[in-house]
């Protein structure tokens, strides 16, 4: 059954924050809070812990990851950014946007869209995240929770152990989360392309 981990959610316990990382260090599958919702979030590239995710969202091989990263230095050693999506991402994070680029050679094959060779890129604004990612030193590879028949992602704690704490190792408590997920931008055609409403606005690009 998985571990559930209560962290402040603006002054996250150092000891706890180690705790996190060494379950995703060592191959584990963790829910945690973002800015948006519930994601699923585990160590880059590591194969079993996709195929995890893929049998819990009932996915397949098109489904398309995102790496969560610690600010736009990092996205651009996984993303080919040019100068007009660099001023957007920019202007947009951190936030509860998700950036779809084109991939470098330092994402996994497996983790790109096999058609497109592109990679999700966000920055979420939460204090654990980045707390995380500190510790980590790399990005945590995600995906949104939603699970099979539902609308929305999970929001609560004790509704994720309930429905899937026996295939994870650990879910994060650290407070209240955003109802919706990520607001999906496509960048990689010259121009900007919302792939998915969600939290994150956008009125001023229409």
């Amino acid at each position: 059954m998985a571990k559930l981990i209560e962290v402040h959610p603006s002054d996250p316990q150092p000891r706890r924050v180690e705790s996190i990382v060494r379950i995703i260090r060592d191959g584990g599958l963790v829910a945690y809070p973002t800015d948006s919702s519930y994601a699923l979030g585990t160590h880059i590239g590591d194969k079993r812990a996709i195929e995890r995710i893929h049998r819990i969202r009932r996915t397949d091989k098109k489904h398309n990851f995102t790496l969560v990263c610690r600010d736009l230095s990092e996205i651009s050693t996984y993303a080919k950014v040019d100068n007009w999506a660099y001023r957007l991402i920019k202007s947009m994070t951190p936030g509860p946007y998700t950036f779809v680029l084109p991939a470098t050679r330092e994402v996994p094959k497996r983790l790109q869209n096999t058609k497109r060779r592109t990679i999700g890129l966000r920055v979420p604004d939460h204090r654990l995240v980045h707390a995380v990612l500190d510790e980590l030193g790399e990005p945590i590879m995600s995906s949104t929770l939603t699970l099979p028949g539902d609308e929305m992602p999970l929001t609560d704690p004790l509704e994720i152990e309930e429905r899937i704490g026996h295939e994870i190792e650990a879910i994060i408590d650290a407070g209240p989360t955003g109802l919706e997920p990520t607001t999906v931008l496509d960048l990689t055609g010259g121009v900007v392309e919302v792939l998915r409403a969600g939290r994150g606005d956008v009125s001023a690009l229409l």
